[in-house]
């Protein structure tokens, strides 16, 4: 029977809770209205005063050339293009060129070029960055068209800020397609220049032995040359892992993927030494040097082949970004919006208001109810004291 009374007085004092609330709402309803009404004209009212802003935007499309290059130079050169090309490989190649025109080289370029540390009344150069930065946001959607978007004040200047960010991305590619040939050139150059010099001295001490081909039948040279060719295959992929320790950890599946090319062609050499048929008697001295010549043969062919598309690739201009749409200065405002502003001032008043009326018929109640009533009595006397205690 107890439990049976307890439950309808718990709904009852809920159902009178809600009523209250209820009440108190209808009590204060012009104040709910009028107030949140008040509060969003005055700030539409306010975005009348906010100087109004343009947004312009330049759409293109990445750049591919260094991609093909990329994949013909593994064609051409096979186990040893991963030396220019594996440290490429990208998730999304647009990341790449959205990092570029958000460094500091493009980015200076720009402030240089508009005056924008004048303009953004910035007094250091990297406030000016930031400012920029707010202001010009670059995007890549899924179908890999990036955008760059601009916002000022003038729609002419941010149409002519969007398509500098193309121009000065396009320097910096060039700047660097130019720098990274001349680093593959030297670095080909020299090994050509070591190999050149490996390889006149293999091909000289071939000719001292004195020996003609004719001299093995029984040692036929195509398995000579199969033999020499595999082994600088070897070494061009001991060459290339050598390189990508410099970038990759070991655990990385580009690492991972090159050691085990490594390991096959290594077992394959194995394979193909052991196959190999003995040399005659006499022909032991002709065949070892045969074997160098053949090797340092194919070593500067794959050097002289890659030395000559560095060069190709050092007189060329670097990518071409291809633009889908160039920047016009907008015809509309995009900020501020009005009826936004006015909305979510509304909101917010509407919802502040609410809250100060609950709280406020809360202490009305407290205030009558006696004990309730010297808790807040004893609540105001501290509250008093730790502002004495502050002032």
């Amino acid at each position: 029977m107890t439990d049976n009374t307890h439950i309808p007085d718990t709904a009852e004092d809920d159902e009178i809770s809600l009523l209250d609330l209820l009440q108190t709402i209808v009590d204060n309803l012009r104040l709910l209205i009028i107030g949140p009404l008040v509060v969003g004209l005055a700030a539409l009212g306010f975005s009348f005063t906010i100087p109004p802003t343009f947004t312009a935007t330049v759409k293109f499309l990445p750049p591919q050339q260094q991609q093909s290059a990329a994949a013909s130079m593994l064609a051409s050169l096979g186990g040893l293009g991963g030396l220019a090309g594996a440290a490429a490989g990208l998730k999304n190649p647009a990341d790449q060129y959205l990092a570029f025109m958000k460094s500091n080289s493009v980015q200076d370029e720009l402030i240089e070029r508009f005056k924008l540390q004048e303009r953004y009344e910035a007094k250091f150069k990297d406030d000016t960055r930031k400012e920029l930065t707010q202001n010009a946001r670059a995007t890549s959607g899924k179908d890999g068209i990036i955008s760059i978007q601009v916002d000022d004040k003038d729609p002419k200047f941010a149409a002519d800020l969007a398509n500098a960010h193309v121009d000065e991305l396009q320097k910096l590619l060039a700047r660097l397609a130019v720098t990274e040939a001349q680093q593959r050139r030297a670095f080909f150059e020299k090994q050509l220049s070591q190999v050149k010099e490996k390889f006149t001295e293999a091909e000289q001490a071939l000719r001292a032995t004195g020996v003609s081909s004719s001299v093995l039948k029984s040692n036929p040279t195509s398995a000579l040359a199969a033999v020499a060719g595999l082994k600088a295959q070897v070494t061009a992929q001991e060459v290339k892992v050598g390189a990508m320790r410099g970038y990759l950890a070991d655990t990385a599946p580009d690492f991972k993927q090159a050691m085990t090319e490594l390991v096959n062609l290594r077992a394959q050499l194995a394979k193909q030494e052991k196959d190999e048929p003995a040399a005659a008697a006499g022909q032991g001295d002709y065949v070892a040097k045969f074997r160098e010549f053949k090797y340092q043969e194919t070593l500067f062919e794959l050097f002289a082949r890659q030395f000559e598309m560095a060069k190709v690739d050092e007189s060329r201009e670097g990518a071409v970004i291809q633009v889908l749409d160039a920047a016009q200065p907008p015809e509309r405002k995009s900020k501020p919006k009005k009826a936004l502003i006015a909305i979510i001032a509304t909101l917010a008043a509407g919802f502040a208001l609410l809250l100060f009326v609950f709280i406020r018929q809360a202490l009305r109640n407290a205030s009558q109810d006696g004990e309730s009533a010297q808790k807040l009595a004893a609540l105001k006397a501290s509250w008093r004291k730790a502002i004495g205690k502050v002032s």
